[in-house]
């Protein structure tokens, strides 16, 4: 083959690669055509190897002509594969394009709260628009604030009360020092030692308690822990307080019950319920047949909590109060089963969305 023979084989080469990716309308399509032509068996690697077959004079032209030709096919093969990535409208096989610029579009799927989520959000609202500020306090705890500035020392009986998660980290005197939060009372204690009075916060937070789950049992949940602490307050206002959330979230109809409880870090406590919203107090299944559903404890902040952190209880008073997000969710929603919540059954979970 003489090197005039190569240039014209060249120039057939060209123009046949040329002509075949005009016509080419997939990705599949393109891929076929670069292995054929630029592949390691391809039309063009064929020439490179051909000039071997050529005079000595004429190899370094012939070169020249081919790794040109390899590099304007390379440029084109390049531009066609961004357009047919981008393009709205690519011929198929068959010839008409697979999109239909005509048909309505199809809607985004869009993420929503998770049920408890959504349930912190309201409860926070309705105290911030009381003036409560919302904070967040850690979730690994020291057992100072969780317990003993709680007036939870220790080997206490009260300590029972709360099923605790130790860290595994011992000190010289053999205490643990650490754990998981089994509410978020600890801020209530962290809160008033960081500022002077008047203090009004809600501090909603995953907790963590070690018991068996079931339909009202869970390891882990989120508390929403409440506290006012200012001179002159009083229980009237822990009832006017609490009255209005329980208004505010079940209904303008809802009726709040304050029937003495024990809390060590209050004093006195209550157990705070609603009249029931099914069956408006008269008894059903869903309040037991009593007329009325706990939502929550609640309590005068007690003397010796005030005394630890620095305040004077002489002048000053408070209250506090926590709830549970996903039973203020249950009730709301009827849900009948806490495990509900952690079970990540979008079945259960698209209903909220």
């Amino acid at each position: 083959m003489d090197k005039k023979s190569y240039i014209e084989i060249r120039a057939q080469i060209e123009q046949k690669a040329l002509s075949t990716l005009s016509q080419i309308g997939t990705l599949d399509e393109l891929e076929s055509w670069r292995i054929d032509t630029l592949g390691r068996n391809g039309t063009v690697t064929g020439l490179l190897r051909g000039i071997s077959d050529l005079p000595v004079d004429g190899r370094k032209e012939a070169g020249s002509q081919a790794n040109s030709l390899k590099d304007v096919l390379t440029k084109k093969y390049e531009a066609y594969k961004a357009d047919i990535g981008s393009s709205a409208s690519i011929r198929t096989r068959n010839g008409p394009s697979f999109l239909d610029v005509t048909l309505p579009g199809r809607n985004i799927a869009l993420g929503s709260l998770h049920p408890t989520t959504a349930a912190v959000r309201e409860i926070c609202r309705v105290f911030e628009s009381m003036g409560f500020q919302t904070i967040e306090g850690p979730e690994v705890e020291l057992d100072t604030y969780n317990f003993q500035k709680l007036n939870i020392p220790k080997e206490h009986p009260a300590r029972d009360m709360w099923n605790s998660l130790w860290i595994d980290r011992e000190l010289a005197d053999g205490s643990r020092p650490l754990l998981l939060r089994t509410h978020t009372s600890p801020m209530q204690i962290r809160t008033m030692e960081s500022q002077p009075p008047p203090v009004r916060v809600v501090v909603p937070g995953k907790t963590y308690r070690y018991e068996a789950t079931d339909a009202t049992h869970e390891w882990q949940f989120c508390q929403i822990e409440g506290l006012a602490v200012d001179k002159d307050i009083t229980f009237a206002n822990l009832k006017a307080t609490l009255e209005e959330f329980a208004k505010r979230i079940f209904g303008d109809k809802r009726k709040a019950r304050f029937r003495c409880d024990f809390f060590p870090f209050v004093e006195p406590g209550a157990e705070v319920s609603i009249d029931c919203f099914k069956c408006e107090g008269n008894g059903c299944p869903v309040c037991g047949n009593t007329g009325w559903i706990e939502i929550m404890g609640a309590g005068m902040v007690h003397p010796k909590v005030l005394a630890g952190v620095g305040y004077d209880p002489e002048i000053y008073s408070g209250f506090a109060w926590g709830m549970g997000a996903e039973r203020i969710a249950m009730l709301k929603h009827g849900i009948d089963d806490i495990r509900h919540f952690y079970s990540n059954d979008m079945k259960f979970l698209k209903q909220f969305s």
